[in-house]
């Protein structure tokens, strides 16, 4: 039987068997805690450079379909789990795990044990690492992962982001702009649901937004996407912070993950890394007085000490760890949500958020 590794930088190395494509993989080692959503998770723009760990036991038993694909691509460059399923549920029909990364030439190892990986990644925080075939290598392969940067070091949301505006008209009441950092499909289609989109490149200027006209229509409000790395990236400081920070005067915002993250910057304050993050299907969160269940998949976040002075208050918060879930602004038309209220995966509890986006586009007010 063929063996794949999983190498850590720290030295550390896992032993397992390699399926979907056969190759060499260099990432960040994060894990998500769903027990399902793994196409959906594979094709978030937001997992750009990770190796992504799936906590749950056993991935690939139901079938893989266009449906549930958040992107045109697999993102993540490599999937790691204890246990592959080869004969899945024939409920959606569709690919087996092995057959989808094999289209998406992203290598997968299982029989890794995946309880000692994340106690690991959760005392330690997250890792770089890599997945080899070539056992040999491997104390050269270390150095290498030492020696590399950080996937977030570069600008992974110019990778993702689209690179022409595109334009969504469904005859609607309101119009409103995406700015894409790496959208999720989940969320373009919430959007469209409710009203007309039209999608911006992420380092679209300002007056480019507010003087687009679709078939005549203005943008009336902006929201701001997920998307994958670092927010204060010198990229994405010298251009879609700027067009935020332009934007909050002229128009309604709503920013979701990534877009939480950028609108507390663009307004003065901060954001850290976390040391292991949120990724999953079931994390609580406290807002207005009730705990909603949410997804999210996020390895930075906003400082609320940094948010002193800027207008922004924090008014949702993580249930296990206190961190900043959401934001809203005193004065303008501007609020936020670190987690994802369109779900794919996960719970809908929060879709009343992108409903708010209407109301307060209506109205000029939170």
């Amino acid at each position: 039987m063929a063996k794949s590794y999983l190498v850590l930088e720290d030295g550390t190395v896992y032993e397992g068997e390699p399926f979907g494509y056969r190759s060499e993989a260099f990432g960040e080692v994060v894990f998500a805690t769903g027990m399902c959503g793994y196409q959906e998770s594979l094709t978030d723009p937001s997992y750009k450079g990770q190796i992504l760990v799936m906590t749950f036991p056993l991935i690939g038993n139901y079938g893989t379909i266009d449906d549930f694909h958040q992107s045109a691509s697999v993102h993540a460059r490599a999937l790691v789990c204890s246990e592959y399923c080869r004969e899945p549920s024939d409920m959606y029909a569709g690919k087996t795990i092995d057959e989808f990364l094999k289209d998406h030439k992203v290598p997968g190892i299982s029989g890794v044990d995946t309880r000692d990986l994340v106690i690991k990644i959760r005392n330690g925080g997250t890792l770089k690492g890599a997945i080899t075939e070539d056992k040999d290598s491997i104390p050269d392969l270390i150095e290498k992962i030492k020696a590399s940067s950080a996937p977030s070091e570069g600008n992974l949301v110019g990778e993702v982001s689209c690179n022409e505006i595109l334009e969504f008209d469904s005859n609607k009441e309101i119009t409103v702009g995406l700015l894409d950092c790496g959208e999720k499909d989940g969320i373009l289609k919430e959007l469209r649901n409710r009203y007309n989109v039209v999608m911006f490149p992420y380092d679209t200027p300002a007056d480019v937004i507010t003087e687009y006209r679709l078939n005549g229509k203005k943008i009336q409000g902006v929201q701001l996407s997920n998307g994958p790395g670092d927010p204060s990236h010198p990229v994405i400081q010298k251009t879609t912070v700027v067009t935020i920070k332009n934007l909050a005067q002229q128009l309604p915002l709503f920013g979701i993950c990534f877009g939480n993250q950028l609108t507390a910057i663009a307004m003065g304050g901060k954001t850290y890394k976390m040391k292991f993050g949120h990724r999953g299907c079931n994390q609580p969160v406290m807002y207005d007085g009730r705990v909603y269940l949410t997804s999210q998949n996020h390895g930075f976040a906003v400082d609320e000490d940094s948010l002193a002075g800027t207008g922004l208050i924090a008014d949702q918060f993580n249930v296990n760890d206190g961190t900043v879930e959401g934001m809203r602004h005193k004065d303008l038309p501007i609020y936020t949500a670190q987690y994802h209220p369109e779900a794919s995966p996960g719970p809908q509890d929060t879709t009343f958020l992108f409903d708010k986006f209407g109301k307060v586009i209506r109205e000029g007010r939170l």
